[in-house]
């Protein structure tokens, strides 16, 4: 019996499930593999009432991976997944593993001045975009040093996936800006001087290629997500087939299996919807596939398809009870709903059990830990709760200090132990043993969350050591916010802190300092719009406040924490 299994949480474990998980000692394409030779004609996905078989999604990721190949993909080089959730988006992110590659997914909010840095830091030479990306692909790329920049560019429109116009049953049909946008053919950029190649989706499955062995093994590296920090530019997170198949077959958690249809709206690119993504593949479960947020849509698409799963934010709750028609929703057939990110009110929670009988099961979970090291268990959850460590997790609360163990109650610094840790962020070692500690002769990783544990194990979060605003389920990193407004020709100084916000819970706050010919110029507007186009919208300053200087202490260094202290009083 391992160390975990005399924690608190043990003596309320679901007697259902193992204490530890014993997992395939084989990559992850090799789950798409075995689900396709299993359920050949079953629907992997479902795409605007459009299915997608297993054998498809597996032929399709095959000659993208004999595609990668050809133009030089190498076994350990990295390549860029930008996109919305599509389908193509599986099979893209399983044909670069395929191709003993590593996928790098990238956030498709993310402009060009952001892009850059996902480029020349994995050293990608290869990119796989939607049409509406090409062109920030393209200014991002013709920005870099000849030498740093993408060589070939895989371009697909997401009406690839869909049914031909008129052909939508009106159930399954998106809102018309929205299918206007799914269905527009952006001109690609044109080949010029050191420019990538481009090529369309389809044109590259209609040469079938083949790719070679698939040698890639567990320990190998297999994904490298960027996660920021409260310095520099955004960290690659390095997760192997072993770190990510851990929790990939985690599903039993929700009572998941063959039979369990999952509704895909977190975005994919996002650690813990790429983890739900390749879990719902190890199983053989049917993902359907939602792009962007419509409560419309997605209220209409869980009547229809009888969706059992779901994971989601709260904010999504929140909006699709604001629906008019929600009471016209069938989620009768919801068995599991759970999330992260941020606490689901209690008023929320409430709704969802009287009124629909579910027990919304909160977990935690960050990049470095590819996702879940905590879980409610649904048959025993507790509101604005972590959970407990899940399969295999050992999580101990110390004081941040002296990193000694505090009894429960006491809040301190969340660490965890867990065959599903990160193995260190690329290529920055130091940053890689600042936040790893051994604890009782085991490598433990540090959170930068405070919190609690109560008597029973379960875990529960009250602050931040990390410089972090979490709105509504997005991480937004001030030190990234403040490179970016730097650009700004008007911009002096800045520092980014987080304001509360009735729907978000927090939102992004600009304490801008002006240059001095900008002063009579500029307005808050101003910098929000600039924002807009240079940033995600998720990182855009809701709220800018001019002031004539920032407070600073004795070394030079702004003072965040009291900017951010007057903002809480």
């Amino acid at each position: 019996m391992s160390e975990a299994a005399t924690r608190p949480h043990e003596r309320i474990w679901p007697r259902r499930l193992p204490r530890e998980l014993v997992v395939p000692a084989t990559s992850l394409w090799f789950n798409l593999f075995v689900t396709a030779q299993r359920f050949p004609e079953k629907a992997a996905t479902i795409f605007f009432g459009k299915p997608m078989s297993y054998q498809q999604l597996h032929d399709d990721a095959d000659h993208l991976a004999g595609w990668l190949q050809s133009v030089g993909v190498k076994a350990g080089d990295r390549v860029l997944l930008y996109m919305q959730n599509c389908p193509q988006f599986l099979a893209a992110f399983f044909g670069i593993l395929r191709a003993n590659a590593v996928v790098v997914p990238v956030n498709p909010m993310n402009k060009a001045d952001e892009l850059g840095h996902y480029i020349t830091d994995p050293e990608a030479k290869v990119a796989i975009c939607g049409a509406d990306l090409a062109a920030i692909v393209e200014t991002a790329n013709a920005a870099l040093p000849a030498d740093k920049r993408l060589a070939q560019v895989l371009v697909t429109r997401y009406s690839d996936a869909m049914s031909a116009p008129g052909a939508i049953d009106p159930a399954d049909a998106p809102a018309a800006p929205v299918e206007a946008w799914l269905r527009s053919e952006p001109v690609l950029p044109a080949a010029g001087q050191g420019s990538a190649t481009y090529l369309m989706w389809n044109d590259m499955l209609a040469r079938q290629l083949k790719p070679g062995p698939h040698t890639a093994k567990p320990d190998d590296l297999a994904v490298l997500p960027y996660t920021s920090g409260t310095t520099g530019n955004p960290k690659g997170c390095m997760h192997t087939h072993r770190t990510v198949m851990h929790n990939s077959c985690g599903i039993q958690w929700a009572h998941g299996g063959p039979e369990a249809v999952a509704l895909g709206v977190v975005p994919m690119f996002h650690i813990t919807g790429m983890v739900g993504m390749s879990a719902g593949v190890f199983a053989g479960s049917t993902v359907v596939m939602v792009p962007r947020w419509d409560r419309e849509l997605v209220g209409r698409l869980i009547s229809r398809y009888k969706v059992t799963h779901w994971t989601c934010i709260p904010t999504m709750v929140i909006d699709l009870f604001g629906s008019p028609n929600y009471k016209s929703f069938d989620l009768s057939s919801l068995k599991f709903m759970n999330g992260g990110g941020a606490s689901m009110p209690a008023a929320i929670a409430d709704r969802l059990e009287k009124e629909f009988g579910i027990v919304f099961a909160e977990g935690y979970g960050l990049t470095e830990t590819s996702a879940a090291t905590h879980g409610n268990p649904p048959e025993r959850a507790k509101p604005q709760c972590l959970g407990i460590p899940i399969f295999g997790v050992d999580s101990r609360v110390v004081d941040p200090t002296s990193l000694k163990e505090l009894p429960p109650g006491e809040v301190g610094e969340i660490i965890s132990h867990g065959p599903q840790v990160f193995k260190g962020y690329w290529r920055q070692p130091d940053a890689t043993a600042a936040v790893f500690v051994e604890f009782e002769g085991k490598p433990f990783f540090r959170t930068g969350d405070l919190g609690r544990m109560d008597e029973e194990g379960y875990f529960f979060i009250t602050d931040r050591l990390k410089r972090m605003i979490n709105a509504s389920g997005f991480k937004v990193w001030p030190a990234e916010v403040e490179m970016l407004l730097y650009k700004h020709p008007a911009v002096q100084e800045a520092c980014i802190i987080s304001a509360k916000d009735a729907y978000r819970g927090e939102t992004v706050k600009a304490v801008v300092v002006l240059r001095a010919e900008a002063k009579d110029k500029t307005t808050p507007e101003d910098i929000m719009a600039w924002s807009r186009d240079h940033m995600a919208a998720y990182k855009v300053p809701k709220i800018v406040q001019f002031v004539d200087s920032l407070p600073k202490s004795g070394s030079g260094k702004v003072m965040w924490r009291l900017l951010q202290d007057q903002e809480a009083k």
